[in-house]
């Protein structure tokens, strides 16, 4: 798939020849590439208190909790459009963002970007004048992500730290929506294993692009970048076991998963170099695609409703 000089979208594949798209369906597909599909991955976060509470066989809690996952797949998608319009000259430079994010490449001008990011803002109000009970953790959310953009993804430490709190966010609604108490155990791991994958995203960063890649890059070093590493694995996996010693012990058999799941994620960094997008790692690494599936599996069995 590339992008010709003309703004056609040409599709290239064995057998076919060269397709080219007409400039609407381009832009059409660009602006969909700008709501960044791939990282609403990160919103399953919100799901979790259905798992965990065992009520996923409740139609009811599933419609709130889906709904409350929607919502936050808007208002991430509009933070992303707004760091994408604070960052596109910046991005211009970037070796990769120049040609995959479609501000900087110029396949979509600014003027398009705030229309759609008015329209997910309107959504957005929309949806959460409905769902009133969870306004607060997502309007937190968008105020630190708009602090990230603008100010937190400058300073050493706090960035990574910023992330992970978006995830404990994003549990917290799940909780919110389906008006369910959940352990502190739980907000902890979330904040400990969404440190190690930001961590890790760094490091491999850092190791790419070093002092080209982004600015705080300057500030961090492998060796610290390693430790954070270390220490939130560690966290991870102690706060974890502290949940299902707690909460739930016939959650006991997927603590090995989660161990051989933080294993396979930091061996496909060292042998393959991912971790950059920890998205893609996830959607095309098969053995860790399996030990998610086989820990949803196994918690559904433990919280299974009798």
């Amino acid at each position: 798939m590339e992008v010709q000089e003309d703004g056609h979208l040409s599709l290239i594949s064995k057998g076919h020849g060269d397709i080219s798209l007409s400039p609407r369906l381009t832009v059409t597909f660009q602006l969909l590439q700008l709501l960044r599909i791939k990282q609403w991955l990160k919103n399953l976060f919100v799901l979790g208190p259905l798992l965990f509470s065992g009520k996923f066989l409740d139609f009811a809690s599933g419609q709130k909790a889906f709904a409350a996952m929607l919502l936050f797949c808007l208002a991430s998608s509009a933070t992303y459009i707004v760091n994408d319009l604070k960052d596109v000259e910046y991005d211009k430079l970037h070796p990769r963002k120049s040609r995959t994010r479609p501000l900087a490449s110029g396949t979509v001008t600014q003027k398009q970007a705030i229309i759609l990011l008015i329209i997910l803002y309107s959504m957005l109000f929309l949806g959460l004048f409905k769902y009133q009970h969870i306004i607060l953790p997502i309007a937190v959310y968008i105020i630190l992500n708009l602090f990230y953009c603008f100010w937190l993804k400058h300073q050493l430490i706090a960035d990574i730290s910023s992330i992970s709190i978006s995830f404990v966010l994003r549990v917290y609604t799940g909780a919110l929506a389906i008006q369910v108490v959940l352990s502190s155990w739980m907000f902890i791991t979330t904040f400990f294993l969404a440190l190690y994958i930001a961590g890790i995203k760094r490091y491999q960063e850092l190791r790419s692009y070093g002092n080209n890649g982004r600015k705080i890059l300057r500030n961090y070093s492998e060796r610290l970048l390693i430790w954070i590493i270390k220490i939130s694995a560690t966290g991870t996996l102690i706060f974890y076991t502290l949940y299902v010693i707690t909460v739930n012990r016939k959650m006991i058999l997927t603590i090995p998963v989660v161990i051989l799941g933080l294993f396979r994620y930091w061996l496909l960094v060292e042998v393959d170099d991912g971790g950059e997008t920890p998205a893609e790692l996830l959607f095309s690494d098969q053995p860790l695609i399996a030990s998610i599936f086989i820990w949803i599996a196994l918690s559904m069995h433990a919280v299974w409703p009798h």
